[in-house]
């Protein structure tokens, strides 16, 4: 009878062997789950980088270094905006595309990079759409048509009437081949009729400089890059870009109202890779919305030229992203504007 009483007896110690250890890896499995839940419901718990992919001083960085003091304080830990500038922008969206998807890592961008640039660059090295979740619309910042004090015309008819007399001859400034305000003058043409002769430059501010020296008639700048030169009589704002006057600027028309239809702002806007666990973005999503209602913000942004963005959800944000590539990526290959 001993063989018969050893099987069973062999066979109950395996069954209880195997009981533990499925007991013991459901509660490791349980502990696991149970400490990433309170890892992302206590999110953050370490500083966040805001990458800025211009350089330092320009409308965006601006933007991104009052929103990071505000969200700092909503969030309770620092977020920390580091400059990525180069390549229009690409090089600091593909380190944000690439950065690990736990939303210690935001992209504070422009639309100029984020939309315009994957038709522009044949290989951006990253998907707007694909590579990034929405998290807040911040802004829009108007461009303004500027004129050095030596033009004669104090209108956008003025400029109008004399690239008509003149066909080819008036030239404007453009930080570089497909930035925005190279775009805006392209439009312009387009709608207007007119050849204005597009002079583009390695950044704005080499633009700028030679428009206030002289040397250059016209140049497209952002509302805050040229509110100072505006107020301090240095340069004549003929119009801005924006469909309606901005507050910041409000004897100064809109381009609209001259040229029908004509319509172009840079809007700023929250990024995080995609991948990024649900709730991670919904306390992100949160805490921006809190950042933007703080009347402090608002008034800080307003006074820098930014119109503010009505509150939308990242699906919507979404959707904007997604016209905007279509509008521009028109625009850009009527321009032939290419960048390898």
């Amino acid at each position: 009878m001993l063989p018969f009483a050893t099987k069973p007896a062999s066979n109950t110690v395996f069954s209880r062997r195997r009981l533990l250890n499925q007991t013991v890896t459901g509660a490791l499995g349980m502990l696991l789950a149970w400490g990433v839940a309170q890892a992302q419901s206590a999110y953050p718990q370490r500083p966040i980088l805001m990458v800025v992919p211009q350089a330092a001083g320009g409308t965006n960085d601006i933007v991104g270094r009052l929103v990071s003091q505000k969200l700092s304080e909503v969030l309770g830990s620092p977020v920390a905006v580091e400059n990525r500038p180069g390549a229009g922008g690409n090089i600091g969206t593909q380190f944000a595309a690439k950065a690990p998807k736990d939303g210690y890592t935001l992209l504070m961008t422009i639309s100029s990079s984020q939309a315009i640039n994957p038709a522009l660059y044949k290989n951006p090295g990253f998907d707007p759409v694909k590579d990034f979740k929405p998290v807040a619309l911040i802004g829009a910042v108007p461009n303004v048509l500027l004129a050095h004090p030596g033009f004669s015309g104090k209108s956008v008819q003025d400029l109008i009437a004399a690239a008509k007399s003149k066909p080819g001859q008036l030239q404007y400034a453009s930080a570089g081949n497909g930035t925005l305000n190279h775009l805006l003058g392209e439009m312009l043409n387009s709608m207007a009729g007119i050849q204005l002769q597009h002079v583009p430059y390695k950044g704005v501010a080499p633009a700028m400089n030679d428009v206030l020296g002289g040397q250059l008639p016209f140049v497209f700048a952002s509302l805050p890059a040229s509110l100072s030169h505006i107020k301090a009589g240095k340069l004549k704002a003929l119009a801005v870009s924006s469909p309606k006057r901005s507050p910041a600027l409000p004897d100064v028309p809109a381009l609209s109202e001259t040229v029908p239809g004509y319509a172009g702002t840079l809007w700023i806007g929250l990024f995080s890779p995609s991948g990024v666990p649900a709730e991670v973005s919904a306390k992100l999503n949160d805490a921006m919305v809190k950042t933007l209602a703080a009347k402090d913000l608002r008034d800080k942004l307003e006074q820098q030229g930014v119109e503010l963005a009505a509150p939308i959800t990242p699906e919507q944000f979404a959707s904007l992203l997604n016209d905007d590539i279509v509008r521009w990526g028109q625009i850009v290959k009527s321009s032939g504007a290419s960048i390898d």
